[in-house]
């Protein structure tokens, strides 16, 4: 067993150095046990490896030290682990850093975004409050980040703030700018920090006269700036009351700005239909009778997103008029749902078979293909700007969230999207149509109407 020391809970030079040698010498993950700092190991006999850097360099994709810099400042225990495990796998087969769909990059890829998101976080919330005066005039900040952010930010405020002497309080470390050199200190805590100061009646009034209603999504805001941060920022005690009337003034907004655009949103839609007509972004098209392109008012609210058209889709150019169509639409009529009223398209435009003799059997897409379509179906969200958008099977759930996702984990709660609008996830209805027991079909079937009931109400409450 060999134990990997790096420097500091950040350390990524440290761990590609002592990463590059093991891989040099083919040391298993398994038999690897990292640590940071001197923190004491029972692994009695084991062989200790520190950051020398004197290992023979070899090449990896660019992409990897990218995504490896960032997940090291993750404060899952297993990163260097992971990374290390990765890397090995990358030597053999390079190509493994574009296959989204493996496991462990998908793993190591989540940290890395959770990781961007603090770091983000960090620079939009934190707020400087000023101590002392005139030569002794410092700016001091306090900050909880989720993960080992802070060196990865100094930079940053350092560009935004070289004029100014300022301190960053956190509970792992500090760092303290003088106008020429930034050095580190130990963690702090909330009371090291300054609670208020002149200026923030001042910021107030400023926040207040800016807050734009057209932006507001109550949860939207409540993920983007979680309340542990709301203590540390003088506008967030106003909110609240201008949350209270936002809404209002944002459905008003709306309605306002799509009946001036109108015709306009009619002709883009139009002359985005024949475009998507031609389209060639994969190879489902050399197959398939043609394009089949979303349908309803471009006015709709409610927008159903399916995986791909099916063979009936496929000849008469459009969605959800198949045998599944046809248990979509019982659905919706028990629901109360009006399909006239709502907008329906796919994932994917064309339809993949396989032959079978005359008939042509119903084929999964692919990663690829779906990301292909995405941009058909970004430019559908970005004309209709539907409030709620459904997505109908695990195809339809990942291009709505960008992301593979279980029906089982991403059912029966909402998900913010990243144009504004909200997403739900629930069952393709051929899914139904493949139930063999007719008790079991049933139960589907009411469990398929309840999600469209649910998305109603949240229509209705959010329009």
């Amino acid at each position: 067993m060999r134990i990997a020391r790096v420097a500091t809970a950040d350390d990524f030079e440290g761990w590609r150095n002592i990463a590059r040698e093991l891989a040099a010498q083919d040391v298993p993950a398994g038999q690897i046990v990292w640590q940071v700092g001197d923190v004491p190991t029972d692994l009695f006999g084991a062989s200790s490896v520190s950051a020398i850097g004197q290992a023979p360099a070899f090449a990896v994709p660019r992409l990897f030290i990218s995504l490896a810099r960032t997940a090291v400042c993750h404060r899952d225990p297993e990163r260097f682990a992971l990374l290390y495990a990765l890397l090995r796998r990358l030597r053999a087969d390079p190509a493994l850093i574009e296959d989204q769909s493996d496991p462990l990059l998908q793993r190591i890829d989540g940290l890395a975004r959770q990781v961007r998101r603090d770091i983000h976080k960090m620079r939009a919330f934190l707020r400087f409050r000023e101590i002392g005066e005139e030569e002794a005039r410092r700016f001091v900040a306090w900050f909880e980040p989720d993960h080992h952010i802070v060196r990865a930010n100094a930079d940053f405020f350092l560009d935004r703030f070289a004029s100014m002497r300022w301190s960053i309080l956190t509970p792992d470390l500090s760092l303290h700018w003088d106008d020429e050199t930034l050095q580190e200190g130990p963690g702090a805590t909330r009371h090291d920090a300054p609670s208020g100061d002149p200026l923030e009646q001042t910021w107030r009034t400023y926040y207040a006269s800016t807050f734009n209603p057209a932006r507001v999504k109550v949860g939207a805001m409540l993920k983007e700036m979680p309340r542990k941060y709301w203590k540390n920022m003088p506008e967030t005690a106003l909110v609240p009351g201008l949350i209270a009337s936002a809404q209002a003034r944002e459905r008003a907004m709306v309605a306002a700005s799509r009946e001036n655009l109108g015709a306009n949103v009619a002709g883009s839609w139009e002359a985005l239909r024949e475009e998507a007509r031609g389209c060639t972004r994969c190879p489902l098209y050399k197959d398939a009778t043609q394009t089949v392109f979303g349908e309803g008012p471009l006015d709709a609210r409610l927008m159903f997103v399916g995986e791909q058209p099916g063979d009936q889709e496929d000849i008469a150019g459009k969605p959800f008029v198949g045998p599944a169509g046809q248990m979509f639409d019982e659905a919706l009529e028990k629901a109360g749902v009006d399909r006239a009223r709502v907008y329906v398209t796919n994932a994917v435009k064309h339809f993949k078979y396989e032959a079978r003799g005359k008939r042509r059997i119903h084929s999964k897409p692919n990663a690829g293909e779906i990301k292909a379509c995405r941009w058909w179906y970004a430019q559908e969200r970005e004309l209709i700007r539907p409030a709620v958008t459904v997505a109908l099977g695990a195809t339809a759930a990942r291009q709505m969230l960008g992301k593979p996702v279980t029906i089982g984990a991403a059912r029966g709660e909402p998900h913010r999207l990243e144009d504004g609008g909200e997403g739900w996830v629930t069952i393709h209805p051929s899914f139904l149509l493949r139930i063999q027991d007719k008790s079991d079909a049933a139960d589907e079937f009411r469990r398929f109407v309840e999600d469209l009931k649910r998305v109603k109400k949240r229509v209705e409450a959010l329009t």
